[in-house]
C-alpha cells in the first residue's frame, strides 16, 4: 500500500520545504523541485516513519490490553465472605 498525502497536506508540505530552503539554505528551492523532494522523502523515508508509528501503536495497545484484566477484574465467589462480615 503506497503512502500518500492528502492534496492539502501535500501543499502544506511543499510550502514548508520551500520556506525551509529560504531560511536555512544558500539557495531557495522552487515549487516543482520541492514537490519532487517531497515525493522522494515520502517514498524513501515515509515507510520507515509509518512502520515506527504502527510499532508504537501496537506497543501502546499491548500495554493497555495487559492492564485490562486489572481494570475490569471481579473477584468470584465472594457471596459467603460478604455474608459472614455482616453477621
Amino acid at each position: 500500500m503506497p503512502l500518500t498525502l492528502s492534496p492539502e497536506a501535500q501543499q502544506q508540505a511543499i510550502a514548508s520545504i520551500e520556506r525551509y530552503f529560504r531560511e536555512h539554505m544558500d539557495e531557495p528551492i522552487g515549487n516543482v523541485a520541492a514537490g519532487g523532494l517531497l515525493k522522494f522523502l515520502v517514498e524513501e523515508v515515509g515507510p520507515a516513519l509509518y512502520n515506527q508509528g504502527v510499532a508504537d501503536a501496537q506497543e501502546n495497545l499491548q500495554a493497555r490490553v495487559a492492564e485490562l484484566d486489572i481494570e475490569v477484574h471481579h473477584e468470584a465467589f465472594t457471596y459467603w465472605n460478604q455474608r459472614s462480615r455482616r453477621k
